[in-house]
């Protein structure tokens, strides 16, 4: 797949100084765990998924988890059980038969429940197995995250390829001062063990705000939920240097309608608010823009028009990119520090270091803007999304 392949060419000729690059699920891990994007969930119970892929119905879409968790009801875990794997059958024949169209298949997983049904549904999925690149683990624990990475494992060394485990950090240990940092030690010990295995650590912030009778509204970012933005720091802080950490979800859409020119207008033009019907997008653009400033890259989203707006903030810009470029063409010890190519900052070759690897490793997946193109051009393009009829959740 390929991040925004559905602008024309000449429009991503205008708007790109580089342009995204291909990526599959062999692409090297560490720079397939910055490539997720917008993580789009949806229930293991709905009956289109193979047909929803083959047509590409979310353009946008680049990483899906179908989820036999929370998504679902307890009455329905053998049917979407059954219909997870029909659907990914029904993927593999139709695949055999336009094997061209593989190429713009986004990166799939599974969300289970336990270790005990990631072995359940590897079995089941058979030789449809390989069509995943992997699982996602929610509530993971100091009691299960050991299991759970040893029956992924099995189902990697059945299916002859590496799959990835995705851990939901979401439990109540991890919320409470008492047990939080004894938990998040022996998490990371855990994890570090299995490192190839993971491919990003997940922040489960619906539950942890479930846990204490709060849930943000539409204007609320969750890095204003005190409690859980000091737990995102503690997680950031343990897990960070190893692994790259996903953002929250974020809960909210509006109603469905084309006409979104007025508030695109008033983004162009730095209007920090327009309309409540609105709310949902500037607040999905505002925590996507802390995620990015607190070194969180990737974000889980529920509904397809979430798709467009978080992936076009993950865009690198040109200023970031040829700092980057410079910090890491000094890196030979000759100088340490130097004036940016804006000649608006100072860069430094040590301290930066890190984050110029990491603003290279975007700028390939999502590309660079040119010096006069921002998020606003892509979602200019992107109205059309607004205009889905089905949500995901919803239909």
């Amino acid at each position: 797949m390929r991040y925004f392949r559905f602008l024309s060419e000449a429009r991503q000729h205008d708007i790109f100084l580089k342009r995204p690059a291909a990526i599959h699920s062999l692409t090297p891990k560490h720079v397939l765990a910055h490539a997720l994007g917008a993580t789009l969930y949806m229930p293991a119970t709905r009956q289109d998924v193979a047909d929803m892929l083959l047509s590409q119905k979310y353009e946008a879409l680049c990483s899906v988890v179908f989820c036999l968790e929370d998504a679902i009801g307890d009455q329905e875990v053998d049917m979407a059980e059954r219909n997870v794997v029909a659907q990914l059958a029904s993927l593999k024949e139709k695949l055999t038969h336009c094997p061209e169209t593989a190429e713009h298949l986004p990166l799939l997983f599974i969300r289970v429940r336990s270790p005990k049904q990631l072995l359940k549904m590897a079995d089941l999925l058979g030789s449809s197995l390989h069509l995943l690149t992997g699982f996602v683990f929610p509530k993971c624990s100091v009691h299960n995250a050991k299991e759970y990475l040893d029956s992924l494992k099995r189902a990697s060394a059945q299916t002859k390829m590496k799959l990835y485990g995705m851990p939901i950090l979401e439990t109540p240990d991890l919320l409470e001062k008492e047990t939080r940092y004894a938990v998040l030690s022996e998490l990371k010990q855990i994890m570090l063990n299995d490192e190839d295995y993971i491919l990003n650590i997940r922040i489960g912030a619906t539950d942890l705000c479930g846990l204490y009778g709060i849930r943000r509204d539409r204007e609320t970012t969750i890095y204003e939920i005190r409690l859980i933005a000091d737990l995102i720091t503690d997680i950031i802080n343990y897990f960070g240097r190893s692994f790259v950490v996903s953002g929250a979800v974020w809960e909210h859409f509006g109603p469905v309608r084309k006409e979104q020119k007025p508030f695109i207008r008033a983004l162009s033009k730095g209007v920090e608010s327009f309309s409540s019907e609105f709310d949902h997008v500037q607040g999905l653009l505002k925590e996507t823009r802390l995620d990015v400033a607190n070194g969180i890259h990737g974000k889980t989203v529920i509904h397809p028009t979430h798709l467009k707006p978080v992936q076009s903030m993950y865009v690198v810009t040109k200023e970031e990119y040829m700092d980057a470029l410079s910090i890491l063409e000094h890196a030979d010890g000759t100088v340490g520090v130097m004036k940016s190519a804006f000649s608006n900052k100072m860069n430094e070759t040590k301290p930066h270091y890190r984050w110029a690897e990491h603003i290279l490793i975007k700028s390939d997946i999502y590309g660079v803007f040119h010096e006069n193109r921002s998020y606003i051009d892509i979602l200019t393009e992107a109205e059309a999304a607004y205009a889905e009829h089905l949500g995901t959740y919803g239909g």
